[in-house]
C-alpha cells in the first residue's frame, strides 16, 4: 500500500537523468494571442508543428514563440537556458492558408527580443520573406543567426541582429485584412461578420551549428496513485505532447480530469447591437483551434492508456456570455466571479443555456469517441452564484428564473434577498427550495442527455463544499444542495472540491463538510473522488503543504481517487508529489515512546543524501536528493543491563519489527530550545503570521538561523502538555488546540492579519526499526558485546 503523499520542490539542478534535444524542437514552441481570437499548436510528429488559428478582428495578431528560458516545464523536465544563438542555422518549410502571405507588407515577421553587444535591451524585426525561397504561402526559410538582419527592405534598412543574447523569438501570424490601422470585426463583402480560420505548418525543421542542441532534464518519477487535473484555459498555448510528457514523467497515471474551461473552446458571433462578441450557440459549437488541440490531446491520452474525465462547466467568460443566460442579483447585476476578466454562471432555468451545455458535452464526447476514449463526464460548477466574501449577494433573480417561478407555481415572487445571510420568510423559503429543485433537474437533464448519446457513459458531478455548506448562510444549502436529485445512485461518481478550506487551513470545517456530504448523498467512498488545491499565486507556496496534508487525509478516508488541481500550478511552482517506496511496508503508527532507559545514551542524528560528482577538471557537481534530513539512530549504546535487553525484546515484538512506527526521544534534539539543556519558552520558534483567515498552523523548528537560509523541520509528534503558544510576544493559554498526531495548532478564531505567532514545545521523532530481525545473545552481552539496533526516522510531513 502506498505511503502518505509526500511533497518536494526540486530545482533543475536536482535532475539526475538528462538527454539532449535539438534547439527549436517542435514540442516546445508556444502560441499566444489577444482574445477573442483563438490559436492552438499541435505536433504531428518528427520535425513538424501545426498551428490552427481563428481570427475574429482585423487587428488580430498571434505569435508562434520560442523562448530561451523554459517557463512551462517542471524543473525536473525543463530544457537548459541558453541565450547564445551564434553559430546556429534554422531552416523549415513554411506552408500557410488563411494568413497574410509572406511577401506582403505586415506579412509574417520574426521578432527577436534580447540585448545588443553593449547589453542594452533591443528588438529586431526580421522579415521572413527576405530569407524565403518559394511562393508566399509555400516556401523554405533559412535563418543563419550569424548573418541575420532586421528591416523590411534590404540592404537599405538592414539592422544586424546580435545573436549572442536572445530572450525570445516571436513569429507574427495575422489575417489577410490586417493593415496595422483598421480595427473591428472581420467582415464579408456584404458587411456581415466573417471570421477567418487559418493554418500554418512548419515541416522539415532543421537546426545546425555549434549551439544547435540543448540539454533537457529528463527524470522519471515512480508511478503513484495521486491523479491530476488540467484546464484548457490554462494550457491552450502549449502543445499536448509537452503537457503529457510532464504528466507521465511526474508519475501521474491511469486517469486525468480535464476542464474544457470557460473561455477558449467556443465559437463567437458579432452582436452589432451590443457591440461585442457573443458565444455562437449554433452547431458546430467548438472553434477550429480548440477542436484541433483536443483531437491531438485525446489521441495521445488514448495511446498512453489514460482515461479522461471530461468536464464542462456552467461557468462562462462574462464578456462573451449571452445576457439572458446569466444569473442576476436583486438589482439586475450580473453574477460575476473574482477572476480577471470575470466569468459568470448560467442560470439552470435557461433552456437555451442548458441546451448549449448539452451540445458542448456532445461535441467533446464525439472527439473522445473518435480517439477511443471511454465516455466519462463531469458536470462542473453547477450552482447558483453567491460570492464567498463581501456582501454575499445572491444571484437568484434573472428574468427567466423569476418568470418561470410564477408561471409554474402560481405564486408571486417573494421579496428578493440582498444577502445570503438573511433569514428567509416562509414564502422566500418556498422560492429557495424551488431553485434547488431546478438546479437538480438541470444536472439530471445533462446526465440523461449524455447517457442517451452513449449508454455506457459514466456521469459525475462536481460539488464545492465551501460554496454551499456555510453555517452563516443556510440558504445556500437550500439552493445548491438538492439531495433529492443528487443522492446516490443519481450519478456514477461524485467529485468533491474544498480548496477554500484547504487554503485557509480550516481543517475542522473541511472535515465536517466532507462528513456531511457523505452522509447526505450516500455515495460510497469508492465512488467519491477528492479534489485538492489550488495555488493561484506563486507567492502562496505554503498552500502546497496544506494540500499535502489534505491528500494524506483523503487517503486515510479511503476516497476512491485523490486529484490535484491543477497541473499548470504544479509545473509553475515545481511541486513534486510522490509516495515513497521505502515506506510502503509501513502499516501504521503506535503512539508510544521507546523507553527512555533505552533511548538515553543512543547515538545518531540527521542524515542527508547528496550525490557528488567530481568532473575531470576537479570541479564538483552536487545533487541534493532530499530537501530535509532523515535521522538515523542506533540504540545499542543505550542498553546497559539484561533488564534493558528484556525491555527491548518486549518493545520490538509489540511493534512487529518494522511494521509499526513509534516515538523516540532524541536527547540531543528534543525541544524547541536551541540547546537541549535550555527550558522551553513560547517564543522559541516561529509558528507563522496571521492573515485574518487562517486557523491552522504547523509546528516547525528552524536550524541554521544565524546565516543563510534556515533549514525548516516539521514537528509532527509534539509531547502532550509541553506546547506553549504566543501571539505578538504575549503567551496565550486558551483559544487554541493541538493535534498531537500531526503537530497542527488550530485556533478557535483566526489570528489577526500581521500577528506574529511563536511556539515552544518538546517533541519526539517518529521512527521505526530498520530491520525485522533482532539478534540478542545473553552470553555475548555479558561478555561485553552489544547488539546493533538501528532506527530510521519516517517522514510524516
Amino acid at each position: 500500500m502506498p505511503g502518505p503523499a509526500m511533497l518536494w520542490f526540486p530545482r533543475r539542478d536536482d535532475a539526475i537523468a538528462r538527454r539532449h534535444i535539438t534547439r527549436f524542437d517542435p514540442a516546445f514552441w508556444t502560441v499566444n494571442f489577444p482574445r477573442p481570437m483563438m490559436a492552438a499548436i499541435t505536433t504531428p510528429g518528427g520535425d513538424a508543428l501545426d498551428v490552427t488559428l481563428v481570427f475574429t478582428r482585423k487587428e488580430d495578431l498571434a505569435g508562434l514563440i520560442w523562448e530561451s528560458e523554459d517557463r512551462f516545464d517542471h524543473p525536473l523536465l525543463a530544457y537548459e537556458t541558453r541565450r547564445d544563438y551564434r553559430g546556429v542555422t534554422l531552416s523549415f518549410r513554411w506552408q500557410s492558408s488563411g494568413l497574410k502571405p509572406l511577401d506582403q507588407i505586415n506579412g509574417p515577421t520574426l521578432t527577436i527580443e534580447g540585448r545588443d553587444p553593449a547589453g542594452n535591451p533591443k528588438s529586431w524585426f526580421v522579415r521572413l520573406w527576405n530569407y524565403a525561397v518559394g511562393t508566399p504561402e509555400d516556401a523554405v526559410i533559412t535563418l543563419d543567426f550569424d548573418s541575420l538582419v532586421g528591416g523590411f527592405q534590404l540592404p537599405d534598412e538592414a539592422d544586424p541582429v546580435h545573436a549572442g543574447d536572445i530572450d525570445r523569438l516571436f513569429i507574427s501570424l495575422i489575417p489577410p485584412a490586417f493593415d496595422g490601422v483598421s480595427s473591428g470585426p472581420l467582415e464579408d463583402g456584404a458587411g456581415g461578420f466573417a471570421p477567418v480560420t487559418a493554418s500554418l505548418s512548419l515541416t522539415d525543421i532543421r537546426v545546425r551549428g555549434a549551439h544547435a542542441e540543448l540539454e533537457l532534464a529528463d527524470d522519471h518519477v515512480a508511478p503513484h496513485t495521486i491523479r491530476i487535473a488540467n484546464g484548457y484555459d490554462d494550457t491552450f498555448n502549449l502543445a499536448p505532447e509537452r503537457i503529457l510528457r510532464n504528466l507521465r514523467q511526474l508519475g501521474y497515471r491511469e486517469r486525468i480530469t480535464h476542464y474544457v474551461g470557460m473561455s477558449h473552446y467556443y465559437r463567437l458571433a458579432w452582436d452589432a447591437a451590443e457591440t461585442r462578441f457573443v458565444i455562437d450557440a449554433n452547431p458546430p459549437v467548438l472553434n477550429a483551434a480548440s477542436e484541433a488541440w483536443h483531437r491531438d490531446f485525446f489521441a495521445r491520452l488514448a495511446a498512453m492508456d489514460f482515461t479522461l474525465v471530461l468536464s464542462v462547466s456552467f461557468e462562462l467568460l462574462a464578456e462573451n456570455a449571452p445576457n439572458d443566460w446569466s444569473q442576476r442579483a436583486f438589482d439586475g447585476t450580473e453574477a460575476l466571479t473574482g477572476w480577471v476578466p470575470p466569468s459568470t454562471l448560467i442560470a439552470p432555468t435557461s433552456p437555451a443555456a442548458l441546451q448549449y451545455i448539452k451540445d458542448v458535452f456532445a461535441a467533446f464526447g464525439t472527439l473522445m469517441a473518435d480517439a477511443g476514449l471511454p465516455p466519462l463526464f463531469q458536470i462542473g460548477e453547477p450552482w447558483w452564484w453567491v460570492p464567498e466574501g463581501g456582501a454575499r449577494v445572491p444571484h437568484f433573480y434573472d428574468a427567466t428564473t423569476t418568470a418561470l417561478y410564477t408561471s409554474e407555481t402560481g405564486r408571486p415572487l417573494p421579496p428578493m434577498h440582498q444577502s445570503a445571510i438573511e433569514t428567509p420568510s416562509a414564502e422566500q423559503q418556498l422560492y429557495l427550495d424551488w431553485l434547488g429543485a431546478k438546479l437538480g433537474a438541470a444536472t439530471l437533464a445533462v446526465r440523461d442527455h449524455l447517457k442517451n448519446l452513449w449508454p455506457s457513459a459514466e456521469v459525475g458531478l462536481l460539488f464545492f463544499t465551501p460554496q454551499v455548506l456555510d453555517e452563516s448562510a443556510p440558504m445556500l444549502e437550500s439552493v445548491n444542495f438538492p439531495t433529492a436529485s443528487w443522492a446516490a445512485p443519481a450519478f456514477d461518481f461524485l467529485q468533491i472540491e474544498d480548496y477554500s478550506h484547504v487554503i485557509a487551513g480550516a481543517w475542522g470545517k473541511r472535515s465536517a463538510a466532507l462528513d456531511k456530504v457523505e452522509a447526505a448523498l450516500g455515495y460510497s467512498l469508492s465512488q467519491t473522488r477528492y479534489f485538492v488545491g489550488f495555488v493561484l499565486d506563486p507567492a502562496d507556496a505554503f498552500i502546497w503543504r496544506n494540500m499535502e496534508r489534505a491528500l494524506s487525509d483523503a487517503r486515510a478516508r479511503s476516497f476512491g481517487e485523490r486529484v490535484i488541481w491543477a497541473y499548470p500550478q504544479l509545473v509553475r511552482d515545481g511541486a513534486l508529489f510522490f509516495e515513497p517506496a521505502e515506506e510502503t511496508d509501513m502499516q501504521g503508527f503506535h503512539d508510544v515512546r521507546l523507553p527512555e532507559t533505552l533511548s538515553f545514551g543512543s547515538r545518531g542524528g540527521p542524515r542527508f543524501s547528496t550525490n557528488v560528482v567530481v568532473t575531470a577538471s576537479g570541479h564538483e557537481r552536487r545533487n541534493q536528493d532530499w530537501a530535509d534530513a532523515r535521522a538515523e539512530y542506533d540504540i545499542a549504546t543505550g542498553i546497559r543491563s539484561t533488564r534493558d535487553l528484556a525491555d527491548l525484546l518486549d518493545f520490538f515484538r509489540a511493534r512487529q519489527g518494522r511494521a509499526f512506527a513509534f516515538r523516540f526521544k532524541d536527547w540531543m534534539d528534543h525541544s524547541s530550545a536551541s540547546r537541549p539543556d535550555e527550558p522551553v519558552t513560547p517564543f522559541d520558534q516561529p509558528l507563522g503570521s496571521g492573515d485574518g483567515n487562517t486557523l491552522a498552523f504547523a509546528l516547525v523548528k528552524q536550524y541554521g538561523t544565524a546565516g543563510g537560509d534556515p533549514q525548516i523541520r516539521r514537528i509532527t509528534r509534539p509531547v502532550a502538555g509541553s506546547v506553549r503558544i504566543a501571539i505578538d510576544g504575549g503567551e496565550v493559554t486558551s483559544g487554541w488546540s493541538l493535534d498531537p498526531a500531526t503537530g497542527i495548532i488550530s485556533f478557535d478564531t483566526p489570528p489577526a492579519a500581521g500577528a506574529v505567532l511563536t511556539a515552544g514545545f518538546e517533541f519526539d521523532v517518529p521512527v521505526r526499526f530498520a530491520s525485522d530481525r533482532l539478534e540478542i545473545s545473553l552470553e555475548a552481552f555479558e561478555a561485553g558485546e552489544v547488539p546493533s539496533v538501528p532506527l530510521i526516522e519516517i517522514r510524516e510531513a
